[in-house]
């Protein structure tokens, strides 16, 4: 068998990467595999998306239009904004780096464990950097420690639902939150990537409704993980005025191609295609919840379309030698060696469709019970 990686050694920064684990690991690189490591929604893309796609290809002859006008507003309909709190972005990975830029040589702070992108953006405009830490097991958020944290803080990133924990602060929370902020001059970038997952609509678990509130909050949007497009590179950052169009200075023209900017108002558009995934989340997660908890295994009680876990005291296997059992048996599941806190202790699996989920159930089952020398 061959030596897990240590914790310093390159695993992959995202998931949905197999090749390089199949290759430390020594297995072939077509070996079949259920990937749980990337965190979308298995029902998408929308069924319609690639003939759509096609027909959409004769744009590519020309610029986009510069302000992408009609997606900005179909975004700014759907969140009942203004087209000019919207920002179009290259994916959710661009509005955080946008937000990062806005504070260039300036002190950040990330509530951790948390999206990794965030102190990547950060030290890439020169952050300094204060981890604000949610302990486990439970990752729970200290209201009265995190206000404290922030004394001499410019601007606050946070990740609501968390990646990769699956906790959510709720809206009383948040507004607390917003109102000390406000009070101290801090800003607070709030990403939303994952809202559409709670199973509520946007409407009520966004906390767009109060942006006019709150001049100094920044929401960042991700299309690419409800409708299963992460290969097209499309989000947006919804902002006051102000933030949005000091946000854009920092954008390379034509940022986002033809294809993303023209599918947005399609997109959210689809409510069937939302109502089936709210469906389908409102069946499967609790079920997957209890099907995890009944391995003995810990599990963080998760709001998204993912689940933290690691073995139970129970098992005579930790996280790192699970990860490779399921690896070799066909089962891929997210590492957590650059989640700041973890270390590698937990592994995020995401829901799949329900065949792929009893898999993995059965597949964790036999490896907990045989457990590792």
């Amino acid at each position: 068998m061959s030596t897990p990686l240590l914790p310093n050694a390159p695993w992959p920064r995202h998931g949905g990467q197999a090749d390089a684990l199949l290759a430390h690991f020594g297995l072939p690189a077509d070996q079949r595999l259920d990937d749980f490591s990337a965190n979308l929604n298995p029902l998408g893309p929308p069924a319609w998306v690639s003939d759509w796609l096609a027909k959409q290809l004769t744009g590519l002859e020309r610029y986009p239009a510069p302000d992408y006008s009609a997606a900005r507003q179909a975004i700014a309909t759907h969140h009942q904004l203004q087209p000019d709190q919207v920002l179009l972005t290259n994916g959710g990975a661009e509005a955080i780096f946008l937000a990062a830029a806005l504070h260039a040589g300036k002190r950040a702070a990330i509530i951790t464990p948390s999206f990794g992108e965030y102190a990547r953006a950060c030290r890439a405009h020169r952050l300094s950097i204060s981890e604000i830490a949610l302990p486990a097991p439970h990752f729970t958020l200290d209201d009265d420690s995190l206000l404290a944290a922030l004394s001499d803080i410019d601007v606050l990133f946070l990740c609501r639902p968390n990646n990769p924990t699956g906790t959510l602060i709720d809206i009383p929370a948040m507004e607390a939150l917003l109102n000390y902020t406000a009070a101290i001059g801090c800003r607070v970038v709030v990403d939303e990537a994952f809202i559409d997952m709670l199973g509520e609509t946007p409407q009520q678990a966004s906390l767009a409704p109060i942006l006019a509130r709150y001049p100094h909050l920044m929401l960042l949007h991700s299309m690419t993980k409800f409708y299963t497009l992460p290969g097209l590179r499309l989000g947006y950052l919804l902002a006051d005025t102000a933030t949005v169009q000091a946000a854009q200075a920092h954008q390379p023209p034509w940022s986002v191609n033809h294809l993303a900017a023209e599918l947005v108002a399609p997109l959210l558009a689809d409510d069937a295609f939302a109502r089936r995934t709210q469906r389908w989340l409102a069946s499967e997660r609790p079920r997957m919840a209890q099907a995890l908890t009944e391995l003995r295994l810990e599990v963080v009680p998760s709001h998204a379309c993912f689940f933290l876990i690691r073995p139970g005291a129970k098992h005579e296997i930790n996280s790192d030698a699970l990860f490779e059992q399921l690896l070799r048996q066909g089962i891929l599941v997210r590492h957590t060696h650059n989640f700041a806190g973890l270390n590698g202790d937990w592994l995020r699996v995401a829901l799949r469709d329900a065949p792929a989920n009893r898999r993995l159930i059965s597949v964790l089952k036999n490896v907990l019970e045989k457990g590792t020398a």
